[in-house]
């Protein structure tokens, strides 16, 4: 009698589950989260050198809390994500001078700017190494494409 309860149970919670499987936001899995601290693992010969961390997630969905630098122009599809509220974007002219505390963020679509002391979470896909983007000319180290945030 007892196992006939206990896979009614189970039938039950089964079935709530599948229930709320429509509805579910799917959710990044906690190695996905990565902190500005998570970036860079050491200082080397040849300067900042990345994590392993990063280089296991390159090319992965990720997710980082940080501020928007304010963007050059308001119809911009990127922006530079920071660890502290800056405000004036710290571009750069190669990725020699490339900051340790800055992510690039290419959104998938236009979203509206929020102010740079509003702290965001970003979600997108991880890339490194340096890139010179050929529409602005910008160099960087670190990106986040395909992107989207919301305030936290």
């Amino acid at each position: 009698m007892e196992k006939l309860v206990l896979l009614n149970l189970s039938r039950r919670r089964l079935v709530g589950v599948m229930a709320a499987l429509p509805f579910a936001r799917p959710v990044l899995a906690d190695d996905s989260l990565i902190s500005f601290d998570e970036l860079y693992g050491k200082f080397g010969v040849l300067g900042l050198e990345f994590s392993d961390k990063v280089k296991r997630l390159a090319g992965k969905d990720i997710s980082i809390k940080g501020f928007m630098a304010p963007p050059l122009k308001a119809e911009a599809q990127f922006f530079v994500l920071t660890e502290i509220p800056m405000s004036l974007c710290p571009f750069c002219s190669s990725d020699a001078d490339w900051p340790d505390n800055i992510i690039v963020v290419y959104l998938g679509e236009k979203q509206t700017f929020v102010q740079p002391s509003q702290t965001i979470e970003v979600r997108g896909t991880l890339e490194y190494g340096s890139w010179k983007d050929p529409e602005t000319g910008f160099v960087s180290l670190l990106r986040i494409r395909q992107a989207e945030y919301s305030s936290v």
